[in-house]
C-alpha cells in the first residue's frame, strides 16, 4: 500500500511529539499518524487528550471519539496534567539504561556516574523509569499550561530531538553491544517519510559493515593488547589531563585503526 506523507504529515502535525507509545505504537509518533491515515482510530494519544483526537477528526472528515483516558487530571486546555521525570540522584547507579531509553535525550550522564533529566526537555513519556534497575526515577507535575503557539514550537523541537536521536541509534545499531531498552524503531518509515518531507531532519538507513575475513591469531593478540593499553590511557586520562599520554592514546587508536583496516 502507497503511503500518503501529505496526510502523514498533517496528522503528525497533531500530535504532540511525547514520543511515549502509549497509543501502542511503541517507536514514536510517525508511526501512529501512519496508521491512522489507514483507518486506525484517531483518539489513541493519551497525552493529546480530547483536543487532539477533536482535532484529528476535524481534519480526516470523521466522527469524533472520546479520548482514551489518562491516569493524570486533565488541565485547563483540555489536555491532561504534563508530567516531568526526577531521578533521585544520590540512589542513581549509572547505568546508563534510562539515558538509552529516552526518545529526546532528555537524560544526560555517563557509566558509574549520576545522571539528571533536563526537565525542560524531558516529555514525561515515562520511558525511562521500566529500565531502571534501583526504581530512582519519579514523575512529579508540570504546572505550565502552554499556548496553542508554544506547543507548536515544543513540538516542534521535540520532533527535530527524537530525529536526531533516530539517526545516531541507526549508526550505532551494528556496533551495539548489550540489550535494547526500548522498542525497535521503524527507521524505515522515518528515512522514507524524511525524504518526502522536507521541513523534517534527514534519516539514512545504515548498512552492516561487511564481515571480514578471519583474523590471523598473532593479530588478534597484538589488537588486544592496543586496546589494553587504549583503556588504560582512556581511564588515566579521565581522572587528569596529561598531554604526552593524550598523544600516546592518539598514537595507539591510529594503530589499531590501520590493524583493522588491514585485517
Amino acid at each position: 500500500m502507497s503511503l500518503d506523507f501529505s496526510l502523514i504529515q498533517q496528522i503528525d502535525a497533531k500530535l504532540p511529539q511525547t514520543q511515549c507509545g502509549l497509543c501502542g505504537h511503541r517507536d514514536g509518533c510517525l508511526p501512529y499518524a501512519q496508521a491512522i491515515s489507514q483507518g486506525e482510530d484517531a483518539n489513541k494519544c493519551i497525552p493529546g487528550g480530547q483536543p487532539v483526537a477533536d482535532a484529528l477528526s476535524t481534519l480526516l472528515g470523521r466522527p469524533a471519539l472520546t479520548a482514551l483516558k489518562s491516569e493524570w487530571p486533565i488541565q485547563q486546555n483540555g489536555r491532561p496534567q504534563r508530567m516531568k521525570a526526577v531521578i533521585r540522584e544520590d540512589e542513581c547507579i549509572g547505568c546508563t539504561k534510562c539515558i538509552s531509553a529516552c526518545p529526546v535525550d532528555a537524560i544526560i550522564g555517563s557509566g558509574k556516574q549520576m545522571h539528571t533529566v533536563l526537565s525542560d526537555l524531558c516529555t514525561g513519556c515515562e520511558l525511562c523509569i521500566a529500565p531502571c534497575p534501583v526504581d530512582c526515577i519519579d514523575l512529579i507535575a508540570d504546572t505550565q499550561i502552554l499556548n496553542t503557539e508554544q506547543q507548536q514550537l515544543e513540538q516542534d523541537d521535540l520532533r527535530h530531538r527524537y530525529y536526531a536521536h533516530i539517526q545516531r541509534e541507526e549508526k550505532q545499531r551494528f556496533a551495539r553491544r548489550g540489550p535494547i531498552v526500548k522498542a525497535e524503531i521503524n527507521t524505515g518509515l522515518f528515512a522514507e517519510f524524511s525524504q518526502h518531507i522536507q521541513s523534517v531532519p534527514s534519516i539514512e538507513i545504515q548498512k552492516p559493515i561487511e564481515e571480514k575475513t578471519e583474523i590471523d591469531p598473532q593479530t588478534t593478540i597484538q589488537m588486544a593488547r592496543l586496546r589494553t593499553q587504549i583503556k588504560k590511557l582512556e581511564k588515566q586520562l579521565s581522572v587528569r589531563e596529561d598531554a604526552k599520554k593524550r598523544e600516546q592514546l592518539a598514537q595507539l587508536l591510529q594503530q589499531i585503526t590501520a590493524t583493522e583496516a588491514m585485517s
